[in-house]
């Protein structure tokens, strides 16, 4: 037993989840008129409808007691105090501090934490306001037109979330391209769609040695200077986002044009900080204030709002619920919104690094699983693709449906149909329709009885399938930021319930040491004995067959050769 399982509430928890399996939400609606009253909470500019979930009375009320019992608002407070709650990494925790109002002074190794973010986000907006005037200008003198933002998780995720969420509120005063993947097709087409002289590089990195950023970085890097035939032109078409000066001054970029990261903001935390410089860019300064602003509404709601209504204390409560208790696995996420295309593989990232890990904070093997795989897609696209699995297989998967009830466009026809789904959906995921009803159905449209009894039992729903809604009144900098800071908290709370540390990422670090290894067994084209076969054999399958492309291209390039000469 675990320090967690030894919990009252947590052993109360296991036995209430061994007498709801299965839970029957449609009963549980038909028995209580009151229950979206009950389960649903409102806050400004959003609604949080929990209501079509495995719970009651009790078993909320025993989650909620469970919650105190593992001391989350002590925990919750020791964040926002900037006390060291990382504990393996030995730092504090405060991408909160990056949009929070207070002034008063937080102290994090004799440094104001105010002050340092003060201090940034002036110099963020001198430098958006110098590029959209004009008076930051490439090495031959003319505006930047576009940017390039080089970076890999965390230092990627989050802006090109951002930038795509809030296309609406672009300033076009700049376009906005994001470089992650090492694989050079996609650098390749970044540069082939933009012009040397007008483009402006941010690379993002916190140590400047992360292996996948740099390389883009210095492929960008030759790119100019083969234009200009000058590394000069580097200092001007360059910024940096990290912590590593020394590294930034030898890749050449100006000491002016480096912006902080801390080690007190994790990096996927960390779109409030100026790892969202290309937001600001793209939307200009103040929609990223507003943004900020949204982000720091929810913080208030999380320290001030008592736990039963308290957002994103209650979507941790489920997720723990589902996950750790009724076995459910997985969860899915399901923006009714285009612009949110990018938020499930932003929050792919948030959650399952934070919590995907199976060891306590003691170091403890935990005997509970954590948390569920998350994954999803835009609703509609989901709907014809995945959305047969969610309502016919045995599998339970929580959803989160998001939704905006005010669009951007005019197409007020659009809008009602994407909105009758996004309600009918979660509807038809709860209600299902039973074998009794398609036999009813089937009957009314003149199926003979044989006829019947072979097509029912394909065409039943079992229904019964937990979802969450969240309805925004229209997605804007304000309401995005809400939305990731629910989330965001959401997080905290599971990894504070799971007893696991949720702000490190050693899993990250053993593919980074075995591909350096790797790496130079294929530039030296010798693979090490002393590997598993399978390594083995596919590292020499990979050498030979490039070898064999080598050898095809030079042939075919001599060919190319002798015709042009012909």
């Amino acid at each position: 037993m675990t320090a967690r399982t030894q919990l009252a509430s947590w052993q109360k928890l296991e036995q209430l989840a061994a007498s709801a399996i299965p839970f029957d939400v449609n009963k549980a609606f038909n028995q209580d008129p009151s229950r979206f009253d009950k389960y649903h909470i409102e806050l400004d500019n959003l609604l949080f409808d929990y209501s079509k979930n495995f719970i009651n009375d009790e078993v909320l009320a025993t989650l909620l007691n469970c919650a105190r019992e593992c001391r989350l608002e002590q925990a919750r407070d020791s964040m926002f105090a900037g006390s060291t709650i990382n504990k393996t990494e030995n730092r504090a925790v405060l991408h909160t501090a990056l949009r929070s109002k207070s002034t008063q002074p937080l102290m994090v190794e004799g440094h104001n934490v105010r002050l340092q973010v003060t201090q940034e986000l002036a110099k963020i907006e001198r430098f958006v306001e110098r590029v959209h005037l004009g008076h930051h200008t490439g090495y031959s003198n003319k505006v930047i037109t576009d940017i390039v933002s080089i970076g890999v998780g965390g230092s990627n995720l989050g802006p090109e979330m951002v930038c795509q969420a809030l296309t609406r509120y672009a300033l076009a005063k700049v376009n906005a391209h994001f470089v992650s993947n090492v694989d050079g097709e996609q650098i390749s087409q970044v540069l082939a769609t933009i012009n040397p002289e007008t483009t402006l590089f941010i690379v993002a990195s916190k140590t400047f040695t992360t292996s996948e950023t740099m390389t883009n970085a210095n492929t960008a890097k030759q790119w100019l200077v083969n234009y200009f035939k000058s590394e000069g032109a580097v200092a001007k078409h360059f910024v940096a986002v990290s912590s590593n000066l020394d590294k930034v001054a030898e890749f050449g970029i100006a000491s002016d044009h480096i912006f902080a990261m801390w080690d007190w903001v994790g990096g996927r935390f960390s779109m409030w900080s100026a790892i969202a410089l290309p937001i600001a860019l793209y939307i200009g300064f103040d929609h990223f204030k507003t943004l900020l602003e949204g982000g720091e509404s929810i913080d208030q709601h999380f320290i001030n709002a008592p736990l039963a209504q308290n957002i994103p204390v209650i979507m941790a409560l489920l997720s723990f619920w589902h996950a750790s208790f009724l076995g459910h696995q997985s969860q899915v996420i399901l923006p009714y919104d285009q612009a949110l295309a990018r938020f499930p593989a932003y929050l792919q990232q948030a959650e399952m690094e934070s919590n995907g890990k199976s060891v306590s904070t003691q170091g403890e093997s935990l005997p509970y699983p954590t948390v569920a795989a998350l994954w999803g897609e835009i609703g509609i696209n989901g709907q014809h693709a995945f959305y047969q699995y969610l309502h016919q297989s045995n599998a339970i998967v929580p959803a989160d449906f998001i939704g905006s009830i005010a669009s951007h466009h005019s197409l007020d026809n659009h809008q009602q149909v994407l909105m009758a789904n996004f309600f009918a959906q979660s509807q038809g995921l709860m209600t299902g329709v039973s074998q009794q009803a398609v036999e009813a159905q089937l009957a009314d449209k003149g199926l003979s009885a044989s006829q019947i009894q072979a097509l029912a039992p394909h065409k039943v729903h079992q229904g019964n399938k937990p979802s969450n809604t969240i309805l925004l009144d229209k997605l804007t900098p304000f309401s995005l930021g809400q939305l990731v800071a629910l989330y965001e908290h959401k997080i905290f709370c599971q990894g504070v319930l799971l007893d696991i540390h949720s702000f490190d990422q050693w899993g990250v670090e053993l593919g980074k040491v075995l591909a350096k290894n790797i790496e130079q067994q294929l530039n030296e084209q010798q693979v090490e004995s002393n590997q598993d076969s399978s390594t083995r054999g596919l590292l020499s399958y990979y050498l030979a067959k490039q070898a064999q492309f080598s050898t095809n291209d030079s042939q075919l390039g001599e060919l190319n050769s002798k015709n042009s000469t012909d």
